[in-house]
Formats: C-alpha cells, structure tokens, sequence
C-alpha cells in the first residue's frame, strides 16, 4: 500500500513570507513582495504532479536522504498534512518558480512521481 500525502486547504501564513524572501534572490524587492501579495490573495487551489512541477521549473530532485525530504516524508508517514506549494509562472525569460515547497514536491515525487500536489499558481 503506498503512503498518501495529506494537505492542508490553503498554505500556512508563514509560507508566504518564505515566498518572498526565496524570490528576492531572484528578482528586486518591491518585484518579490508584489509576487507575495499576488499570491497571498490567490484563491484558487490547483493541482499539478510532482514531476510535471520538477521538469517544468528545471529543479533536480533531491535525495530521500536530504535532511528537509526526509522530514517531509516522516510528516507523511505520521499523517501530519503538509501545506500547498506556491508557484510563480515562467514567462520565457525563466523557467516556473518553485516560490516555496520544493522539499515538499521532491518527498511527494518519492512518494508517487504522478502524485497531484496542491498548489497556488499565479
């Protein structure tokens, strides 16, 4: 029997913060908050596959044994639900932007590659 993810409805208000200071590595300040906002106020939940999130923002997989994986994947087995990923579209100048929960997708892909993981995408 395979090991199913549980999530929570909408992601935790910290991830937000984590978003953005994530994105200010790759873009000015005022661009990196204006992205937390617009996705703090996104509603819509989607879903994508863990690996179709990997190919399409061109993150490697981690390794099971990566300390933030791992945990994840104990978070799993335990049934503690972890928080929707949030992700920021490419727009041909760069590839879609993991904004927060990259570990979270590489456990789920551990879990099931074909694994649907919610998702806030703006």
């Amino acid at each position: 029997m395979t090991t199913v993810a549980k999530w929570l409805p909408k992601p935790e208000k910290h991830d937000f913060q984590a978003a953005e200071d994530y994105l200010s590595l790759l873009m000015p300040g005022k661009d990196a908050a204006a992205l937390r906002d617009k996705l703090a106020a996104a509603t819509d939940i989607t879903h994508r596959k863990a690996k179709d999130i990997l190919r399409a923002s061109q993150l490697a997989l981690l390794d099971q044994d990566n300390k933030h994986v791992a945990d994840d994947l104990a978070k799993v087995k335990a049934g503690t639900s972890m928080s929707p990923i949030l992700l920021v579209r490419g727009d041909g100048h760069r590839p879609l932007i993991v904004a927060d929960g990259y570990h979270r997708v590489c456990a789920s892909y551990w879990l099931d590659e074909n694994t649907d993981i919610p998702c806030v995408l703006i």
